[in-house]
């Protein structure tokens, strides 16, 4: 990967590439995905460095990354939700004011159409063929924006559940119930499932 690193002229994003490097253990053709969508946000969404962004990953590979190391955005700080729909796609936004009940955020997604231009990122992503992140990577770099679409999407902002820490009547553990119900999840599933055997 130095042989990559090299040929990274931008300062700022060869710091940031040695980041994602040192978080994921190599660079990842999904995590340089992941990079490549975080700044087409920042931009077309004006994103600041000291402004908190929320983050929906539809893949639990390699993508969430950079949203989580440059950013920020995790899945404890309630700033990053993983869908597993194995799709290379995200949805960013900004937080919402005080009042606001829908805020603007972009939906960006690797085209599959567009990779058609890049036979080897194409044959990688269609899993036609199997490449190397070696190879790939470079023409992810060559392709930049190239291969990627997006749209601006409308994002209802959640109201804000009042938290209710209650003792489980099964097993006694505190738990946070948000529908005010008295038996944990975990205890809840048992007691369905022993219905269901019976």
């Amino acid at each position: 990967m130095e042989d990559v690193l090299n040929k990274i002229d931008n300062p700022s994003m060869k710091e940031d590439i040695k980041k994602l490097i040192k978080f994921h253990g190599y660079l990842s053709s999904g995590a340089l995905i992941g990079y490549q969508m975080l700044n087409i946000a920042k931009r077309e969404l004006d994103i600041h460095d000291d402004e908190k962004i929320y983050v929906t990953c539809e893949t639990l590979n390699c993508v969430p990354d950079p949203f989580q190391i440059l950013r920020s955005s995790t899945i404890g700080n309630k700033g990053l939700k993983v869908l597993d729909y194995d799709k290379m796609a995200v949805t960013v936004n900004k937080g919402a004011g005080k009042d606001e009940k829908f805020v603007k955020g972009i939906r960006i997604y690797f085209n599959a159409k567009k990779t058609e231009k890049y036979p080897i990122l194409h044959d990688w992503y269609m899993n036609y063929k199997k490449v190397r992140h070696e190879e790939v990577v470079p023409i992810l770099l060559e392709a930049g924006e190239d291969v990627y679409s997006w749209e601006f999407v409308e994002i209802e902002v959640p109201e804000k559940k009042k938290k209710n820490v209650l003792l489980c009547e099964k097993c006694g553990e505190s738990f946070v119930s948000w529908d005010k119900s008295t038996i944990c999840i975990p205890c809840s599933k048992d007691e369905n499932n022993n219905t269901a055997n019976k």
